[in-house]
């Protein structure tokens, strides 16, 4: 007799045989872009940019036509992915603000259970990575005690991550200060006042030059490679730093562009770079022989940091993201705030050349991994859902949970209740409520809210019942 434990089959003799990877139980890759707007992709028919990499891997998978990061700034929307609840039922309201909870169960907790090897790499920006050491958003002794959390106490095996933002080239180093987001305190050419950290109290000390995405890959690569020697699933959120500032791209990188000015040339040049990495990696999983098997989820954390499609909007020093004519930008709960490039690609289960109008978002992808895995998910309580039959019988049925947003952007406090097709924009500030048909109208230039009165107080009581679960978790 022979008995089936996880992907381990045991028999009476005590051998244990790995049988071959089924596409039940895929290695899965996270990848998330920091600031990189809805528009700010080849696929997305971008003037300029080119990114050959991205644009295969839509060709190859399913494109989230309305993808939502939970939550306009990147903090927020990073604890999402890994928890699948709001960050709000666990105090994460902003960028470098509280930390990820030891209580809240995460990702690579629940893969790591399931066999898996698991690897976090790149920017992390859920809490800070050492007790003592002060690093260049935030810290100070108390803050640094308070606020320890770094991915290694959250279910990860292997890391090389950033507490928070690094230059886009060099990211060790302070680019010159008239680039947004150098840091002003530290001369130009010395130390940015960031650390690559594998480990409690571990430093990298090599290979910490030129471009920032290629520095991270060469960390995914050995973590990959190994697992697959060994023949374990694994699991990796693959978190890059660009484009977000201080946005510098290399000569090499820039070179596409040099007919336009320097500003684009270092945001494309950042981007077309990144985009480079996931080409590479694509090619070591084929190499390799897993691509088939191995689930590719890529996104951006939130909207372009500066841009936007609406009056007042505009573009400034390198931040050159385009949010395809959405309203807003990074920090603001209108579609270009939140809805970012979302792809994902798992070749063994989901069919090439797919695309949907369903709102996805990335509470969704925990409960979505779940689901795929078997694993029992009844004990949390979740905001997101499961996206299992979309993503593997490209079933367009409509969601069946609203997404709830709340944000604090330019001295208001904004909240969001979001159907397959309404979207209720309440201002906390004034009291004032804004409904959106966003089938017909994704640039939100027209109020329904008196049109549509019932629908408008329906969806505000959701929101405020919403709300106060959130509170209650807290």
């Amino acid at each position: 007799m022979i008995t089936l434990v996880g992907a381990i089959v045991i028999g009476l003799t005590g051998l244990m045989i790995k049988p071959p990877q089924s596409s039940a139980r895929p290695n899965i890759l996270l990848i998330m872009s920091d600031d990189q707007g809805w528009g700010d992709a080849g696929y997305q028919d971008h003037p300029e940019l080119k990114t050959p990499y991205l644009d295969s891997l839509a060709a190859d998978g399913l494109v989230f036509n309305r993808f939502y990061a939970a939550a306009p700034v990147c903090s927020p929307t990073r604890g999402s992915m890994l928890t699948g609840r709001h960050p709000y039922r666990y105090g994460i309201y902003y960028a470098n603000v509280g930390h990820l909870p030891k209580e809240e169960v995460t990702l690579p907790e629940l893969l790591r259970e399931q066999g898996y090897r698991t690897g976090h790499f790149g920017k992390w920006h859920l809490g800070l990575m050492d007790s003592l050491v002060v690093e260049s958003n935030r810290g100070g002794i108390a803050k640094n005690q308070q606020h320890y959390a770094p991915p290694w106490e959250h279910g990860y095996d292997q890391c090389f991550a950033t507490e928070s933002k690094v230059p886009t080239w060099n990211p060790m180093v302070n680019p010159p200060h008239t680039v947004a987001g150098a840091n002003k305190k530290q001369s130009e050419g010395d130390s940015f006042g960031t650390y690559y950290w594998t480990g409690p109290g571990r430093l990298a000390t090599n290979n910490l030059t030129g471009d920032d995405s290629r520095v991270i890959m060469d960390r995914v690569i050995p973590f990959v490679e190994q697992a697959v020697r060994e023949d374990t699933p694994f699991f990796a959120t693959i978190w890059f730093h660009t484009p977000h500032s201080p946005v510098v791209a290399g000569e090499a990188y820039r070179q596409p562009y040099t007919h336009l000015p320097s500003e684009k040339q270092h945001y494309y040049g950042s981007l077309t770079a990144m985009d480079k990495q996931i080409g590479r990696l694509r090619e070591v999983l084929r190499q390799a022989g897993v691509a088939e098997h191995t689930l590719i989820w890529f996104c951006s954390d939130n909207g372009p940091a500066a841009g936007g499609g609406g009056p007042g909007w505009q573009t400034g020093g390198r931040q050159q993201g385009l949010t395809g004519g959405l309203k807003g930008r990074k920090g603001s709960l209108y579609e270009g705030g939140i809805r970012v490039p979302g792809v994902v690609v798992w070749p063994a289960a989901i069919p090439a050349g797919q695309s949907t109008e369903v709102p996805v978002t990335t509470s969704d992808i925990l409960p979505t991994l779940g689901e795929l895995l078997g694993i029992d998910l009844s004990s949390l309580h979740l905001d997101g859902e499961s996206m299992k039959d979309l993503l593997t019988k490209n079933a367009e049925q409509p969601r069946k949970k609203a997404i709830g947003f709340q944000s604090r952007f330019e001295g208001n406090e904004h909240q969001v209740w979001m159907g397959n097709r309404y979207k209720l924009h309440r201002t906390v500030n004034s009291d004032s409520l804004w409904l959106t048909d966003l089938v017909r109208d994704p640039q939100e230039s027209k109020n329904l809210a008196l049109e549509r009165p019932e629908l408008a107080d329906e969806m505000s009581q959701a929101l405020a019942r919403w709300i106060e679960r959130c509170k209650d978790d807290r």
